[in-house]
């Protein structure tokens, strides 16, 4: 009996240790918060990231309607998407599995690969991911798709070859407990961090962190109050990029 105990602990141990996910690129960083604010027994507010754990990093999403530029009259504008190497069907939770960006506005989710958005008349640029059980952004080539197109008479957007940034998280004026980490998860489309020298600067109010890696950045130990999360993607020199969705701004909460 006491040799199953024994090796029954060993095991809970060994799968303790094995679910721990290995975080890297941590940095503790110093705020300029109030001197009355100020305690000196509060933990750090720190950035980091965990090791890349891709999930399903054969999953295609293709899309079929939109085409490039293609233009529809106002109302309701289809969308057809085609899903491949990937769970779409509709899970006991209800979690949304599909979701939309249009011109960096909050994503939408949906649980169907063909829907219509009801859209005014104007340009518009459609960024389409799948997630995974945490609810984060696929981030492998062809997880993800874009593509820009009019409604009514408008003009395409200027051609631009610049990557730019997607945003999943966080959503406006997001509510997080306090505690509780904030996520800062990021797509960078038309573009490799790596070869073409990206990086994506992340402000948090007086609060500062950059990244070279497109995986999610994770604050912690953000005192209460209102926030103001601006997202950057500029080249590794500092040298910030002209594109109209190089940055995202958006506002949180911690309570």
């Amino acid at each position: 009996m006491k040799k199953f105990l024994f090796l029954t602990l060993l095991t809970s141990i060994f799968c303790s240790c094995a679910n721990q996910k290995e975080r890297i690129n941590e940095e503790v960083v110093e705020g300029l918060l109030d001197s009355a604010e100020t305690n000196v027994n509060l933990p750090k507010v720190s950035f980091f990231q965990y090791a890349d754990s891709s999930a399903f990093p054969d999953a295609i999403l293709e899309l079929y309607t939109p085409l490039g530029n293609q233009v529809f009259k106002p109302g309701k504008v289809p969308f057809e998407f085609n899903i491949k190497n990937y769970p779409f069907e509709l899970s006991a939770n209800q979690e949304f599995k599909l979701f939309n960006i249009l011109n960096g506005s909050d994503p939408v989710g949906f649980y169907s690969p063909i829907f219509q958005r009801d859209l005014a008349q104007g340009s518009y640029r459609v960024v389409a991911y799948l997630v995974d059980q945490e609810g984060l952004a696929l981030k492998n080539f062809g997880n993800y798709v874009d593509r820009d197109f009019q409604v009514g008479d408008s003009r395409p957007f200027p051609y631009s070859a610049e990557p730019y940034l997607a945003l999943n998280f966080p959503r406006s004026d997001q509510v997080y407990d306090s505690g509780n980490e904030v996520i800062i998860d990021f797509l960078v489309i038309g573009g490799d961090m790596k070869l073409d020298g990206l990086k994506v600067l992340i402000e948090v109010n007086e609060f500062t962190y950059s990244t070279e890696k497109m995986t999610p950045v994770r604050l912690v130990n953000l005192p209460a109050g209102e926030y103001k999360v601006n997202v950057k993607l500029t080249r590794v020199n500092g040298k910030e990029l002209e594109g109209p969705f190089s940055s995202v701004i958006k506002t949180i909460i911690v309570r």
